[in-house]
């Protein structure tokens, strides 16, 4: 886990000071930040390996900003530990629900917050493995790695909406996908195109991945599916 990005999200410094030592220790490199504003900002400089993230915050709580995290791609796959003195049932529940991979509760032992983030590092640390980055269906294979699509083994040429729709599907086989989850996924949330946009984006995406094409799947009146071949 050596030289793994941490964020610190806590508005109290001596807690803030006393993690950030406890980590640093551990061989983390380590950013804390007192308040989300500042650690939105540097969200967008660098990303981190895990985040820490406090819920009674300045300017809005750490579940506001947990689901900020889970709905916007950029972010959405950054592990996320509360460390929180909300200790309630329904504070744990919420917290999970709204994405968080884990949860901690104040005061808590440093070497257990150590040996939480190790397993939550871990739970990710095989996305670097080849059957991680590399999905398959019938004639179809995705290299997220090297972004790039291949129909029986020959690499084809899209464009980056049209990659962003391919890989959506691949990780959602046999899924009937609406086009309004289409519209959030490869385009802001805030998009103000006609659903139409998404037809013909996958008119040309079908046409380009020439007989595997027929994989995907037109649902009439809700959207589209990729077949999955076995």
């Amino acid at each position: 886990m050596q030289d793994k990005l941490i964020y610190i999200v806590e508005d109290d410094n001596d807690i803030l000071e006393l993690m950030t030592y406890s980590l640093k220790a551990n061989s983390f490199n380590v950013c804390g930040f007192t308040d989300p504003i500042s650690f939105y900002h540097q969200l967008e400089n660098e990303l981190p390996s895990l985040i820490l993230l406090d819920v009674m915050l300045p300017i809005e709580d750490g579940f506001e900003v947990l689901k900020k995290l889970k709905n916007n791609k950029k972010y959405k796959d950054i592990p996320v530990i509360i460390c929180s003195a909300k200790s309630t049932e329904i504070n744990k529940v919420s917290g999970l629900n709204f994405g968080a991979d884990d949860y901690l509760c104040k005061p808590f032992g440093l070497m257990e917050l150590n040996a939480r983030i190790n397993a939550v590092l871990r739970r990710y640390s095989n996305s670097d493995d080849e059957e991680q980055y590399i999905l398959k269906n019938g004639p179809l294979t995705i290299d997220t790695k090297r972004h790039a699509a291949y129909v029986n083994n020959e690499e084809i040429t899209l464009t980056l909406k049209e990659y962003d729709l391919l890989l959506f599907f691949m990780k959602r086989l046999n899924q009937v996908i609406d086009r309004n989850q289409l519209i959030e996924y490869v385009w802001d949330t805030d998009y103000l195109g006609e659903t139409r946009t998404i037809d013909v984006h996958i008119g040309t995406l079908r046409k380009n991945l020439k007989e595997a094409g027929k994989l995907i799947s037109t649902v009439r009146g809700v959207g589209y599916r990729m077949d999955e071949i076995k």
